[in-house]
């Protein structure tokens, strides 16, 4: 990024919408109507699978998982990494499935199993007689994939199990969409001060303030209304959600800064990729499952 271009992006209002956001639609070039509309559809989907068929979403969780990989994998690659996929892939599968019969154990054993494997792969990938290149930078970054995708997704799936199993899946998703609400919703309005502007120029501390707010507030009545538990502990379940979540955004944003992309793909209209949606949510889902194990 040139001088001139970072000077652009440093005096960029935070938290406002773009100039050209009345003609596309959405901020930053996105189309907002088609986020709109894509989002509804995931959203409606998701609630009648845990409702209805709580158990369906293993598949749905081992499905999303692959793609994500998949897509970090190939835009990782263009980059110039080499990653093994194979192993990757097939382990994440593992990590997912094996919660069904063994809980957090067969997704930790699945994951340290992959990373075995990655490491064994990635050594052998250039034969015996010659020295792979650049194996710590793959391996390390391999690993990083390994938890960051399928691993945490596997916590999305160990919420699940219990009896209320679908209702705690909601209340991981309905934290996270409310904290993004409040965080668009405050930023728009009153964003001044950047909380990241290094990394994600358009986050402020008055957008963080709105997530903690919505955040917290869907969180406690997700509680109460959902899994007939005590308000409080919405308290520190919202907040959780707030920081992992913004986290999580952050994280991503900075591998697309350090890739020199937009976004990790295409097959969400309005959205990009299917990881630009999960960013989020990954990290949230471990937050969930800690929090909801200990107090709930």
């Amino acid at each position: 990024m040139t001088d001139q271009q970072s000077s652009t992006v440093a005096d960029t209002p935070v938290n406002e919408p773009e100039q050209n956001a009345v003609k596309t639609g959405g901020r930053a070039g996105r189309n907002l109507p088609a986020a709109i509309a894509v989002g509804a559809m995931l959203g409606f989907s998701v609630i009648a699978i845990l409702v209805f068929v709580p158990l369906v979403w293993v598949g749905v969780v081992a499905v999303a998982m692959a793609v994500a990989t998949h897509e970090v994998v190939r835009r990782l690659r263009e980059g110039g990494y080499v990653i093994p996929v194979i192993p990757l892939l097939v382990g994440g599968q593992a990590m997912v499935w094996l919660t069904w019969p063994l809980g957090t154990a067969g997704a930790l054993g699945a994951f340290g199993a992959t990373v075995v494997l990655c490491l064994i792969w990635r050594l052998l990938s250039g034969g015996l007689t010659h020295a792979p290149v650049n194996y710590l930078r793959d391996v390390a970054v391999t690993v990083f994939l390994a938890a960051w995708i399928p691993l945490f997704g596997a916590f999305g799936v160990l919420l699940v199990y219990p009896e209320d199993g679908g209702w705690r899946v909601l209340c991981l998703m309905l934290g996270v969409v409310f904290s993004d609400i409040g965080g668009y919703t405050a930023g728009v309005l009153f964003g001044k001060h950047p909380m990241a502007p290094a990394i994600s120029p358009k986050k402020s501390w008055e957008g963080l303030a709105g997530s903690l707010v919505f955040g917290t507030t869907a969180s406690v009545l997700a509680v109460v209304f959902l899994l007939d538990k005590p308000w409080w502990i919405g308290v520190p379940l919202g907040v959780m959600l707030v920081i992992t979540g913004t986290l999580g955004d952050l994280v991503e944003s900075q591998v697309k800064r350090d890739l020199g992309i937009k976004d990790m793909g295409a097959l969400l209209p309005g959205h990009g990729g299917l990881m630009d949606r999960l960013d989020s949510v990954l990290p949230s889902a471990v937050a969930t499952w800690v929090v909801l194990s200990l107090l709930a």
